[in-house]
C-alpha cells in the first residue's frame, strides 16, 4: 500500500525544515505515528510517540499534570495542549501533537462521539483545535489523524 499522501507531504515539509514531530495519542491509539511511519524515510522526521489511552498514562507517559486532568478531564482542550507539549519535550522533537477525544460509539464525560481536541505545540506556542467528526470509530480516528497532519502542515507554512 502506498504511503498516505498527506503524511508524505508532512514528511517532506518537516524534512525541508530539518524538523521533527512526536505524538501523544489517546483516541487514535498510535494511528498518527503509524500513518507517518508508512512514508519511506520517516525516521528522519518522526521522533516517536506514546499511546495514552488510559487517563493516568496521560500523566505518567506524556507529562500532563495530574491537577490539569483532575480539573478538566482527559477529553479537553487543556489536555490536548498538555499532551502536545509533553510529548514534544519528552521525545526531544521540534513539534508535538496531542490527540484526545471520543471515537464512539458512546459518549465520554459528556462529550459525544466525534468530539476531538487536537493540540499542536512548537515554534513557541501551542494551539488547540476542536473537531466534531462524523462517522464510525474508524472514520473518526482516521479523520483526526488527517486533520492533525493538515493542521501541522499549516503551522509549517
Amino acid at each position: 500500500m502506498p504511503p498516505d499522501p498527506v503524511a508524505l507531504h508532512l514528511h517532506r515539509a518537516l524534512l525541508d525544515r530539518a524538523e521533527t514531530v512526536a505524538a501523544a495519542e489517546s483516541l487514535t491509539a498510535g494511528l498518527f505515528c503509524a500513518t507517518l511511519a508508512s512514508v519511506p524515510g520517516a525516521s528522519a522526521t518522526l521522533r516517536g510517540g506514546v499511546v495514552v489511552y488510559a487517563t493516568e498514562l496521560k500523566a505518567v507517559l506524556a507529562g500532563v499534570p495530574r491537577e490539569l486532568l483532575a480539573a478538566h478531564g482527559p477529553v479537553s482542550p487543556e489536555t490536548a495542549a498538555a499532551l502536545a507539549e509533553g510529548v514534544r519535550d519528552r521525545c526531544a522533537a521540534t513539534w508535538g501533537v496531542g490527540l484526545t477525544g471520543v471515537a464512539g460509539p458512546d459518549p465520554v464525560d459528556g462529550h459525544g462521539p466525534g468530539r476531538v481536541y487536537l493540540g499542536v505545540a512548537g515554534d513557541g506556542r501551542s494551539d488547540v483545535h476542536r473537531l466534531d467528526l462524523a462517522g464510525d470509530r474508524a472514520e473518526v480516528r482516521a479523520g483526526a489523524v488527517e486533520a492533525a497532519m493538515e493542521i501541522l502542515l499549516e503551522r509549517l507554512g
